[in-house]
């Protein structure tokens, strides 16, 4: 993998990216996504999230999977869990991440069921396919970063720190626990949702959260700013982020993208409108998830169809 400085910006034609994922059925409400994708040099493992319409047995987030592939287009599940499995009425992105002793890392967000608030907890393991979530232990939950949850985590190794980016509910000390009796403080309205980070200097095992990195911002993305994916370039850092202007438009938000120089300070180059939307229905592209392998992007993403319904995609960039 290289670094190939800043991407064409296009944007995303979603109607002409490859369909990696369908949804369960193309209807609303059925999606898949949240996609984290890793490329070890010689396979493709994938996470993502399947979601079901509410009212039905096993609605919202019902699942998330690790799968593995050998040309990043087709692959095949290792491992699953489903939320029963942790008690939770939802869970939402995952994402997996090689330890320094060659082991793996699954981070996976989901509602805690004790108070209804996101959390992120890890996995480890030597091998994807051997997690076991009874051995799951607490990274990041309300009361350790002091917000009203925090879930969709993106891991991140720059020598010898490790970072997490988190989309949390920026607290609210009126907030009552009413406004989580929906186990999704991200749907109600109640608070923001900007994008924090936690640090880890022993490769993932303990980290620190440092809060706020990337604030929401005054327009189309005055209400979510989620971090998704950031990639080395041309010297700095380029981050792909998803927006949304209020709760109506949660579980639809679109791309935006941001540099750093630092990974703690970002400056959006998309505040006027997304950079890259769906054609179709509400116009949803998002959780992007940007590689580069050998000369060329590979951008996954989960984005709407004309039936209502999420489908996992992939564009691929040659290096200009």
């Amino acid at each position: 993998m290289t670094s190939l400085g800043p991407p064409p910006l296009g944007p995303i034609d979603a109607a002409a990216g490859i369909v990696v994922l369908d949804a369960e059925r193309p209807e609303p409400g059925y999606w898949v996504g949240g996609a984290g994708v890793t490329y070890d040099g010689e396979r493709f493992w994938l996470t993502y999230r399947q979601r079901r319409p509410r009212g039905l047995d096993r609605e919202r987030g019902w699942r998330c999977a690790v799968a593995v592939g050998d040309d990043g287009v087709h692959f095949t599940d290792a491992w699953s869990v489903r939320k029963d499995e942790l008690g939770s009425p939802s869970m939402e992105r995952c994402r997996l991440t090689v330890t320094p002793d060659g082991g793996y890392q699954l981070f996976i967000s989901y509602v805690d069921p004790a108070d209804r608030r996101w959390r992120i907890d890890a996995l480890t393991a030597d091998d994807p396919s051997r997690f076991d979530v009874g051995a799951a232990r607490p990274v990041l939950t309300a009361a350790s970063t002091g917000t009203e949850g925090v879930k969709d985590p993106y891991v991140l190794v720059a020598g010898p720190v490790t970072y997490l980016f988190a989309s949390y509910a920026a607290p609210r000390p009126d907030l009552s626990a009413a406004a989580h009796a929906t186990g999704d403080i991200y749907a109600v309205g109640a608070t923001v949702h900007p994008t924090g980070v936690a640090v880890s200097l022993d490769g993932g095992a303990e980290f620190q959260w440092h809060g706020e990195v990337l604030p929401v911002g005054a327009g189309w993305d005055r209400y979510q700013a989620r971090l998704n994916s950031v990639v080395p370039a041309a010297g700095g850092y380029l981050g792909f982020y998803d927006g949304s202007a209020g709760h109506e438009e949660n579980y639809e938000e679109r791309c935006g993208i941001a540099v750093s120089a630092d990974l703690f300070t970002w400056r959006r180059l998309t505040p006027d409108a997304p950079w890259a939307v769906s054609p179709y229905g509400t116009g949803s592209l998002r959780y992007v998830d940007a590689l580069l392998v050998d000369d060329e992007w590979w951008l996954y993403y989960e984005t709407a169809r004309p039936d209502g319904s999420h489908d996992l995609r992939l564009t691929r960039w040659p290096r200009r």
